[in-house]
C-alpha cells in the first residue's frame, strides 16, 4: 500500500522573489548578448530565461483543509498540506484533494432484519480523508467507494438486529440507538480504512417497516407492548397484595381464614389490574353476611 508522505515546500514568496530576480538578470544578459551580437551567449541566455519562466509553474496555493498530491512522471512524491503560497518542482502534477468533513446519506434500502421482517433503513455517515495517498491511489474513486461501502455496511448491520424487542436487556435497531450507531461506525470505518478515510460518525436516519407489513407489524408491536405492560402490572399487583396481607397479619388488624384470604386476593387483583376504575360495594352486614 502507498502511504502518505508529507512534504513542506518552499514558501511561494521567497521562490517568487528569487525567480523574478533571476529572470530579470537573464533578460538583461540576453539584451546585452544581442547587442554585442554574441550568438552563443544569446542562445544560452534565452534558454535560461525560458527555464526561469517555466519555474513559475511550480507556484501554487494550498488552502485550509486542502492538500496537494505531488506526482512526478507517474511516481508519488509526497503531499503538501501546509496552507499558504508554496513552490514545488515545476514538473510536478499537483491535483487538489479536499480534507474537509463531508456528509453522506444512504438511500432508503429495503432489507430484512434479524427476525426476517422487511424494513426500510437509511443512515448518515460523516467522514473525511486522512491519508491522501491511499485515497488517491488505493481506490479508483474514493467518494464512490465511501457510498458503496457505507450502503453495504448498513445492509449488513440490519440483519444482525431485530427491528424492536420488549426485553429489557435485548438489543434492537429502534431501542439501542447508541450501540447500533457505534457498531455501524466501526463497520464502515473498517471497510474504508484501505482508502485512507476516517469515519467521524454514523447514525441511522430512517427506520420503518416496509409498507406492505407496516399495519400488521404495528398491531403486533402494540400487542407486544400491551403484554409487556400487563406483565409489569401483574408483578406489581402481586407484590402489593402480598404486602397488604403481611401488614394485616403483622398488625393483627383482622384474622382471615383461607377462603377470605382468597376472596381478598381476588378483589385486590381485580382492582389493581383492571383498566377501569373499580366500583366499590359496601358491606353493611357482618364479615360473613
Amino acid at each position: 500500500m502507498i502511504h502518505e508522505i508529507e512534504r513542506k515546500p518552499i514558501h511561494g514568496g521567497v521562490a517568487f522573489t528569487v525567480l523574478t530576480l533571476a529572470v530579470l538578470a537573464t533578460g538583461y544578459w540576453l539584451v546585452e548578448a544581442a547587442t554585442d551580437e554574441a550568438i552563443g551567449s544569446s542562445v544560452a541566455a534565452l534558454l535560461l530565461l525560458m527555464a526561469g519562466l517555466g519555474c513559475y509553474h511550480g507556484l501554487m496555493f494550498v488552502y485550509p483543509n486542502e492538500a496537494r498530491v505531488l506526482m512526478l512522471f507517474g511516481a508519488y512524491k509526497g503531499t503538501a498540506r501546509e496552507p499558504g503560497w508554496r513552490w514545488v518542482n515545476p514538473f510536478y502534477l499537483k491535483p487538489k484533494l479536499s480534507l474537509r468533513v463531508r456528509n453522506f446519506e444512504t438511500g432508503r434500502m429495503k432489507v430484512n432484519d434479524q427476525d426476517g421482517n422487511p424494513i426500510e433503513i437509511a443512515a448518515v455517515v460523516v467522514w473525511r480523508v486522512t491519508d491522501t495517498a491511499e485515497a488517491s491511489f488505493e481506490v479508483d474513486d474514493y467518494v464512490n467507494y465511501v457510498h458503496v461501502q457505507s450502503e453495504s455496511a448498513v445492509r449488513n448491520l440490519a440483519v444482525h438486529y431485530p427491528y424492536d424487542t420488549h426485553e429489557d436487556d435485548a438489543l434492537s435497531l429502534r431501542g439501542s440507538t447508541d450501540h447500533v450507531a457505534q457498531n455501524l461506525r466501526e463497520q464502515i470505518e473498517a471497510r474504508l480504512e484501505r482508502a485512507g478515510i476516517t469515519v467521524i460518525e454514523a447514525r441511522i436516519s430512517h427506520l420503518a417497516y416496509s409498507p406492505e407489513i407496516a399495519e400488521a407489524m404495528l398491531r403486533r408491536q402494540q400487542a407486544g407492548a400491551i403484554i409487556a405492560a400487563r406483565q409489569k402490572i401483574v408483578e406489581g399487583a402481586v407484590g402489593m397484595v402480598e404486602m397488604a396481607l403481611e401488614q394485616l397479619k403483622k398488625q393483627s388488624i383482622v384474622e382471615l381464614d383461607e377462603e377470605r384470604k382468597a376472596a381478598m386476593v381476588s378483589n385486590l387483583l381485580v382492582v389493581l389490574c383492571s383498566e377501569h376504575h373499580a366500583q366499590p360495594v359496601l358491606n353493611t352486614g357482618s364479615l360473613y353476611t
